[in-house]
C-alpha cells in the first residue's frame, strides 16, 4: 500500500510504502540527511526483497518512509558524482532546527518542522518495534547506532562489510564515548547520560530516534560512505592523541575562520538574501568554535588510530561544508568572491581525499551493505524481543 502522511513545509508529499499488515512492523527512514542518497536506493532494493521473499513478511509488516526531507532532497545537487569535488558543488545538509530527526533537540515540541511531526505521528500509528533510518558519509567506513543493543548484530553486519570490501569504521567520532557491541556497532547513551560534545545540537539521546522507546522497540542508524578510507578502521593505538586532537581542534578554527571572512565579506552584497543554503553555511560556521573547544577541553573519547582519524574527517567536513554552501549562494549571485572561494573548496577536496586515500565505493555496495544490515537487525531485534 502507497500513502501519502503528510507534506513538507514547502508542500511536497511525505509517503509510505506498506508491505503487509501485521502488528509487528518495522519502519526504515531514507532521506533524512539530504546530503546521503544512498538510503533512497536501498529502500527500494529492500521493498523488492520483501515482496520476493514471503518469510520476510512472516508476522512481520514493513514500511517504507521514502523520503523524510523532501524539501532538502530537490536542494543537495550530485546525484552521480566523480569525485568529492563534484559531491560539494551541490552540497546541501540544513541548520540543525531544520533536520527531521534532530530538530527536537534544538527546538520546543510546539515549533517542531512538519516533517519531524509527521515521522513521530508515523512511529505512533505504527508503534514499530524497530526503525532503521538509512545515512552515509562522504568518506570514511560503515558504523551502526542502536538505541538499544541488539545482540547477535555485529556479526552479520561485519561479514556484510567484508563481502562489499567497506572498511568498519572503528572510531567513529560520532559515537565517541558510546558503549561498543562489535567492530563498528555502537550502543548510544540513555537520555541521563552526558554528552560527548556538549556544544553540538545534533544530540542523539533527544532525536527522534528514541520515539520508538515510548511502544518499547528501538532504533538502529546504519552508516555507509559514499567513498571509503581504511585508515578510519585501524584500531592500533595513537602514540599522542590528545597533541592530535588539539592540532585538530586549531585547523578547525583555522578553516571555519577563513570561510567567516568570506561570508562577512560578502553579506554587504547579500543583504536581500535568505534562504536555506545561506542559513546552513552561517550555522555550519558557527559550531566549530564551540565543538574544537570540546575536543580540546576534555581528554580523548578514545586513543585509537581510528578515532583521531575519525576526528581528522570531521574536523575537515565541517567547514568544507560550510564553503561549498556559501559557494553556492555567491555563485547564483555572480558574487566577485566566487573564483576564490572554488580554489579552497577544490584544494580543500583533494586535501581530504588525498589525506585518507580516499576510494570510491560503488553505488550497488553502498546499497548491498545497507540493505544486508537492515535485514540482519530486523531478524535480530525480533529474537530479542521474543
Amino acid at each position: 500500500m502507497f500513502r501519502q502522511v503528510g507534506r513538507s513545509r514547502a508542500g511536497r508529499p511525505v509517503e509510505v510504502l506498506s508491505v503487509g499488515r501485521a502488528r509487528r512492523a518495522v519502519l526504515v527512514v531514507a532521506g533524512a540527511h539530504a546530503n546521503e542518497p544512498a538510503g533512497g536506493a536501498t529502500l527500494r532494493v529492500l521493498a523488492e526483497r520483501v515482496l520476493a521473499e514471503p518469510e520476510l513478511r512472516d508476522g512481520v509488516s514493513w514500511h517504507f518512509l521514502l523520503c523524510a526531507d523532501p524539501d532538502g532532497a530537490a536542494l543537495h545537487h550530485t546525484p552521480s558524482p566523480r569525485s568529492l569535488y563534484d559531491y560539494h558543488l551541490g552540497f546541501y545538509r540544513p541548520t540543525g532546527a531544520e533536520q527531521v530527526e534532530w530538530s527536537p533537540a534544538v527546538l520546543p515540541p510546539d515549533r517542531l518542522p512538519p516533517e519531524t511531526r509527521t515521522l513521530t505521528r508515523l512511529i505512533d500509528e505504527l508503534r514499530p518495534y524497530l526503525q532503521v533510518t538509512l545515512h552515509a558519509t562522504e568518506l570514511g567506513g560503515t558504523w551502526v547506532q542502536l538505541t538499544r543493543d541488539v545482540p547477535g548484530l555485529a556479526e552479520p553486519f561485519a561479514k556484510s562489510a567484508a563481502r562489499w570490501h567497506i572498511p568498519v569504521e572503528m572510531g567513529a567520532s560520532d559515537a565517541a564515548g558510546w558503549p561498543v557491541s562489535g567492530p563498528g556497532v555502537h550502543v548510544m547513551p540513555g537520555p541521563d547520560s552526558a554528552a560527548a560534545y556538549p556544544s553540538m545540537p545534533d544530540d542523539a539521546r533527544h532525536s527522534t530516534w528514541y520515539h520508538t522507546h515510548r511502544y518499547g522497540g528501538l532504533t538502529a542508524v546504519v552508516e555507509v560512505p559514499m567513498w571509503a578510507s581504511d585508515l578510519v578502521g585501524d584500531p592500533a593505538p595513537h602514540p599522542a592523541p590528545a597533541a592530535a586532537i588539539r592540532r585538530l581542534a586549531a585547523r578547525l578554527l583555522r578553516d571555519s575562520l577563513t570561510v567567516e571572512r568570506v561570508l562577512t565579506d560578502a553579506l554587504p552584497r547579500l543583504a536581500d538574501a535568505d534562504g536555506p543554503l545561506l542559513r546552513a553555511a552561517r550555522w555550519a560556521v558557527g559550531l566549530a568554535p564551540g565543538l574544537a573547544r570540546d575536543w580540546t577541553d576534555t581528554p580523548p573519547a578514545a586513543t585509537t588510530m581510528a578515532y583521531v582519524g575519525s576526528v581528522d574527517a570531521f574536523g575537515r567536513r565541517l567547514p568544507l561544508r560550510a564553503a561549498s554552501m556559501l559557494l553556492r549562494v555567491l555563485r547564483e549571485r555572480g558574487d566577485p568572491a566566487v573564483p576564490g572561494l572554488e580554489r579552497l573548496v577544490a584544494d580543500w577536496c583533494a586535501a581530504f581525499a588525498d589525506r585518507f586515500h580516499a576510494r570510491w565505493v560503488p553505488v550497488e555496495h553502498q546499497i548491498g551493505h545497507q540493505s544486508r544490515t537492515v535485514l540482519a537487525a530486523a531478524r535480530h531485534a525480533r529474537e530479542q524481543e521474543g
